[in-house]
């Protein structure tokens, strides 16, 4: 009888302490830390922060970034590619120095050198986009952030050459080919193509080669209109729409920053113009303000009505 009650307190112990013992497993869910950086590290992430200008919204615009084609934070200093002639040179790839920056309790301040100051609002969109939004007047503009090793600079060059053309004060004949049949384009020098309207108006000349770009008298006016050509970006058409003489059809292509080529399809000849008069697009009272494709249909429509 001793025996037993000993076995069975021993078994009693061992039962109980095997049902008491039960083994919790608690999986933890790892969670990687959220990356925290500032907004000056935000804005100075990419090289190049690309304006792209056709989802900004709002009424009116900010001059300087309606201008630009790209704008770059570096060093307290603001960087802007205004001009097409030059894109991807000038400034080692960032452009003009057009101002200073600050970034103060979350927001960015622009101290722009001629449109002055600007305290904007910024989202992070995603990885690679950003929102600058300007409550005063209620206007965001989206900039895409790229580094000049990936950025496509010639993209970006060839989708606006109605506003490369727009960058001389005038464009001078210095070539005619020998084969082609005469036609009444032979006798024009000059052609000017105007920055108001996006694909807007020109004006040709046909005073004698060698007159300074502000001394040229413009014979006729019209409405001009730059095309892609279907499977390439860098071979355009060129349209100059005479007021009550037709329309003369080109083929256009760049050869360097200030030449380019128009080929008569009718007649067959080749023409070079080069750009004579430089303009630097940083001065408020010059420059194209980049437009919308729709804000520039719109202009063309309201132009060809006269």
């Amino acid at each position: 009888m001793k025996t037993f009650k000993l076995f069975f307190g021993f078994a009693l112990v061992a039962t109980l302490f095997t049902s008491c013992y039960t083994e919790v497993i608690v999986e933890e869910n790892h969670v990687d830390p959220v990356p925290v950086i500032t907004l000056a590290e935000l804005v100075t992430s990419y090289d190049l922060w690309y304006v792209d200008i056709e989802r900004t919204q709002g009424n009116g615009y900010i001059p300087f970034l309606q201008k630009a084609f790209t704008v770059s934070f570096k060093n307290g200093n603001l960087y802007a590619n205004n001009n097409l002639v030059g894109f991807g040179n000038q400034g080692n790839g960032l452009g003009i120095d057009v101002g200073y920056y600050d970034t103060y309790n979350g927001r960015l301040e622009v101290d722009h050198d001629l449109d002055g100051f600007y305290n904007f609002e910024v989202t992070q969109l995603n990885n690679f986009e950003i929102e600058l939004y300007f409550p005063q007047q209620n206007i965001s503009y989206v900039l895409e952030g790229y580094q000049r090793n990936t950025f496509d600079y010639d993209r970006v060059f060839y989708r606006n050459i109605h506003y490369f053309l727009q960058e001389y004060n005038t464009w001078e004949k210095t070539y005619t080919s020998e084969y082609g049949n005469l036609n009444e384009f032979d006798y024009e020098n000059y052609v000017a193509f105007l920055p108001g309207g996006g694909d807007g108006n020109f004006k040709s000349s046909q005073d004698a080669n060698g007159v300074h770009p502000y001394d040229v008298y413009y014979d006729y006016t019209g409405v001009y209109n730059v095309d892609d050509v279907s499977g390439t970006e860098t071979l355009k058409y060129l349209t100059l729409d005479y007021d009550y003489l037709g329309d003369e059809y080109f083929e256009l292509s760049v050869l360097n920053d200030k030449t380019i080529e128009l080929f008569h399809n009718n007649s067959g000849t080749l023409y070079e113009f080069t750009g004579r008069g430089y303009i630097e697009y940083k001065t408020a009272g010059e420059g194209k303000l980049r437009k919308t494709k729709a804000d520039i249909a719109k202009t063309m429509k309201k132009i060809s009505k006269f």
